[in-house]
């Protein structure tokens, strides 16, 4: 039994939206929440324990859509090339939405790395 429905599945076309929306609303709540608790010293500007958890957290939700538009794009391009065009459009269309989702988590974590969480 597969916990991941296979790249030609439906769910595919939201699941990568819906973990950049969930990441997002996690990484602002948790800068929110981090600089109300732990009150960051601004002598040590984006190095912060805040600031570096939510860019490792980033990074790898970033990897992880990544490598399921890798997925997807793979399985486009292999067993469900000479398919049915349903499921050939379904695995490619998920592939950039994927993509799109982990090229949007690396552009609005980039300034984890760079800006001092609590201004």
């Amino acid at each position: 039994m597969r916990r991941v429905p296979v790249p030609s599945h439906p769910a595919h076309l939201v699941l990568g939206l819906l973990v950049w929306s969930v990441w997002f609303v996690v990484v602002y709540g948790g800068v929110t929440v981090g600089c109300v608790l732990l009150e960051p010293d601004p002598a040590l500007g984006a190095r912060t324990p805040v600031n570096l958890l939510l860019a490792a957290l980033s990074a790898g939700v970033a990897l992880a859509l990544g490598l399921a538009a890798w997925l997807c794009w793979k399985a486009a391009r292999g067993p469900l090339a000479g398919g049915p065009r349903r499921e050939l459009f379904i695995a490619r269309t998920s592939a950039a939405l994927y993509l799109i989702s982990a090229a949007s988590t690396a552009f609005v974590g980039w300034p984890l790395l760079i800006l001092p969480p609590c201004l």
